[in-house]
């Protein structure tokens, strides 16, 4: 119920403060390129329920169907206006819509692809017990995901093999720790960590430093 009350009482506020901005960033995509505003990304959300999870568009119309599912390090679908706002996570503004519609959280493990989900495994998938969040400790200590996917040959083995194991291990600790405490310290340390990138700051945001801010569990495994 808490949880609920403050994903209603941020998203409103965070609407209210981003509105001028919102309509700014859909003039700005609209002269960039051509295509809709909203991108509405097909996600697998709590218990297993899809649904389509609101962003900017940063990517040229029908990105999917000309590359794959995963955004590499600079990637050519991307437009000039996408890049500005994928540079400052700006494309995930419209998401507040999701969690007043309560499909997502404020923090929660990341909404992953349909595709990616029904590879996982019986353990991974108790990551979808909890609704998905805006932001969370694996999207903190994986923010920068995309620098590290530069060949998309064999993207998709080395995404599930690679990336997606040692993000799920820090979202399921999370699940099973997680308090109104947690989310308020994890909402800082997003807004600290887009803050120290921004400045060229090192952020200790990384596993390692979230490993000790989440309660007791077992240790992070990659």
């Amino acid at each position: 119920m808490l949880k609920r009350a403050l994903d209603i009482a941020v998203s409103l506020i965070g609407l209210v403060i981003f509105s001028p901005f919102m309509l700014l960033i859909a003039v700005l995509i609209k002269l960039d390129s051509s295509g809709p505003v909203f991108y509405r990304a097909p996600r697998v959300g709590k218990d297993g329920q899809s649904f389509r999870m609101y962003k900017f568009r940063t990517m040229v119309t029908n990105a999917d169907r000309i590359g794959p599912a995963i955004t590499v390090d600079k990637d050519p679908r991307i437009t000039r206006v996408g890049a500005l706002l994928r540079n400052g996570r700006l494309d995930e503004i419209p998401q507040l819509l999701n969690v007043l519609r309560g499909e997502m959280s404020m923090v929660g493990p990341r909404p992953e692809a349909p595709y990616y989900v029904e590879m996982y495994s019986s353990e991974q998938r108790k990551v979808l017990e909890a609704k998905p969040g805006m932001t969370g400790p694996a999207q903190i200590a994986f923010r920068h995901e995309e620098e590290t996917l530069s060949d998309p040959e064999g993207l998709d083995d080395y995404y599930m093999n690679t990336i997606l194991p040692p993000k799920l291990a820090i979202d399921l600790r999370y699940i099973e720790n997680h308090s109104v405490a947690t989310d308020l310290r994890l909402l800082f340390q997003t807004a600290w960590a887009l803050l120290a990138d921004r400045l060229g700051y090192p952020s200790r945001t990384g596993a390692s430093h979230l490993d000790q801010s989440i309660p007791d569990g077992s240790s992070l495994q990659r």
